[in-house]
């Protein structure tokens, strides 16, 4: 299976899908030869190896040699359904068409029937969107991941006046999508290349475990100050081997609070959500014996700690910083002993078990129940998952 990245830093625009794909290995002959069965005509393709920012990328242009009409959504169906196109690259082709529609629809409100289409329903924007249906097609992808969107800023100049970035149609083709902007001024987001992106893809975020084949590089028109190429990256997806997510870890220094309190603390802390909690010695200015309190939090909210510690201790304030977090993949299991059964956790690492550990607390009742020592419990728990479970 071939997995797709798109790194977005410069944004997305139809030509710039097609110039990976290019630059990737879709031969422009062949591209050429798919398109030619559209009933459509008054273009031609220009393809040129450009630098940008010392990065070697693939140009395309649609050069228009004749006035195109403004078509509905229907004369686009008509023109890709009679189209000599593979059953994939057509019904990938008209969904991206039939998303540009509703969106148009919703920001006009009006019915996708009765949209007008604008620069999204000229020639270029059909090129773009049947070739890289195509390109999906030919290059063999079969899931398709994307970086966060650069949507640029300041305005652009659309058929119905001057809009802010992203233009209507643009951002309403991203909701759900995760999108930012920096100081890059200009429309980075084009609606053919939000068409497309949020078609092949939900997943924004950062690069998934990959096996890279092969890096290219499909250029913008523009010279900006970043390098304006969207960079593809097509590999093999890796099973995780280990276990990781994002977190944040909630700190703060004490020096003048009762330490009597910090049992109740942490009771608080870990009922409010966190993940994990610990106290710290730390000498502290003026010399002052302290304690840092430091909390990990997956919370999507992290008020409820942030409540806790500011309510129950007699801090000034808190650091808060993203952290990430490996894990070994974990695994539940019961095991019979000869007091009955007991919860043991498993850790895995590229599928070998590579850690165990009886639960405290099954182990804690079964030593109070019977009388004995907690460690004999312990460790015949231990004996047994070693004979039983690990081979």
């Amino acid at each position: 299976m071939v997995t797709a990245y798109f790194n977005c830093s410069s944004g997305i625009s139809g030509n710039m899908i097609l110039g990976s794909f290019l630059a990737a290995g879709l031969e422009l002959e062949d591209l050429k030869q798919v398109l030619s069965t559209l009933p459509v005509k008054g273009y031609e393709l220009e393809v040129k190896d450009v630098i940008k920012q010392g990065i070697s990328a693939k140009h395309l242009n649609v050069k228009l040699i004749e006035n195109q009409p403004h078509r509905h959504l229907h004369h686009i169906e008509e023109i890709i359904n009679k189209g000599q196109l593979p059953l994939e690259v057509k019904e990938l082709a008209l969904k991206i068409f039939r998303r540009l529609a509703e969106a148009e629809a919703r920001v006009h409100g009006t019915s996708i029937e009765k949209v007008h289409f604008h620069e999204v329903g000229a020639v270029d924007a059909i090129v773009d969107i049947v070739g890289a249906a195509y390109g999906v097609y030919k290059l063999g992808i079969n899931k398709v991941y994307a970086s966060p969107l650069n949507v640029g800023k300041g305005t652009v100049k659309c058929a119905h006046g001057q809009m802010p970035i992203p233009a209507p149609a643009t951002a309403e083709l991203l909701t759900d999508a995760v999108t930012y902007t920096n100081e890059v001024s200009g429309e980075l987001v084009t609606p053919t290349g939000a068409a497309i992106i949020t078609t092949l893809t939900s997943n924004f975020g950062d690069q998934p475990l990959l096996k890279i084949k092969k890096v290219a590089y499909g250029a913008g028109t523009w010279d900006l100050i970043i390098p304006n190429v969207l960079r593809l990256t097509l590999a093999e997806e890796v099973k995780n081997l280990i276990d990781a997510d994002k977190s944040m870890v909630i700190e703060t220094n004490i020096d003048d609070m009762n330490p009597e309190f910090y049992d109740y603390l942490m009771e608080k802390l870990f009922a409010a959500g966190a993940v994990d909690v610990y106290f710290i010695p730390v000498q502290m200015k003026k010399n002052r014996p302290g304690t840092l309190i430091s909390i990990t939090s997956n919370l999507p909210d992290h008020s409820p700690i942030i409540e806790v510690l500011l309510k129950e201790t007699t801090t000034l304030g808190l650091r808060m910083y993203p952290v990430g977090r490996v894990k070994l993949i974990k695994e539940y299991q019961e095991l019979q002993t000869p007091w009955g059964k007991v919860k043991v956790k498993l850790g895995k690492y590229n599928g070998k078990i590579v850690n165990i550990k009886p639960e405290y607390e099954d182990c804690k009742a079964i030593a109070k129940r019977e009388g004995i020592p907690l460690k004999e419990v312990w460790q015949k728990v231990y004996a047994t998952l070693q004979s039983e479970i690990i081979k």
